[in-house]
């Protein structure tokens, strides 16, 4: 496989991981080192992660795989985006950091890890399929994911201080992840009508 087509594929499966970490910038509003460095950290690692699992199942579990990647994807980002919703409806816009528990830590962060990073399984799996070594493309995966979710937190933050965003910055978050959901649906045909 050539550089440029393993960066694309690095890239394509960072997007969820971009989008997530611009609604938590949004969010936060004003993100420490720590915590853009923990959000960039656990997204890049299960996004490394992901692909090297989908490679070790091989052939023999790939159409179970497929069968629910999607839903399990879209299961995980609609309940965060639909607790966010929920806290931001309840009032929490008022609240300096947007949510009562830093979303760049604990379960959150670990359930949104996992959400954005499930797809890469699939990769994993077509890379088996075709013969690839997968420890190199999942260690530039992890590392293209890594930067542009530290990237999003930033640019994320920058938003947030704009009064009408971070006004509705949790309903914007939860809105964005549970499109991210959709979109892995639609992506997958089950909205196809």
């Amino acid at each position: 496989m050539s550089s440029a087509a393993l960066f694309a594929i690095a890239v394509a499966l960072a997007m969820d991981a971009f989008a997530v970490a611009l609604a938590t910038g949004i969010c936060l509003r004003q993100a420490r080192a720590a915590q853009v460095f923990r959000m960039a950290a656990a997204f890049g690692l299960f996004q490394a992660l992901m692909p090297i699992a989908g490679w070790l199942l091989g052939f023999s579990v790939r159409e179970h795989i497929e069968a629910y990647d999607h839903w399990a994807a879209f299961a995980l980002l609609a309940l965060v985006g639909g607790k966010m919703i929920w806290e931001g409806l309840r009032g929490a816009e008022d609240d300096p950091n947007c949510a009562p528990k830093d979303p760049t830590r604990g379960m959150q962060l670990l359930v949104l890890a996992v959400a954005t990073s499930i797809d890469a399984m699939a990769v994993g799996l077509s890379f088996a399929m075709l013969g690839e070594a997968i420890l190199l493309p999942a260690l530039v995966i992890g590392l293209v994911c890594f930067a542009l979710t530290a990237l999003g937190v930033k640019i994320g933050c920058m938003a947030g201080h704009v009064s009408a965003v971070s006004r509705y910055a949790e309903l914007l978050g939860g809105a964005t992840l549970i499109a991210i959901g959709l979109k892995i649906l639609a992506d997958h045909q089950v909205l196809a009508l």
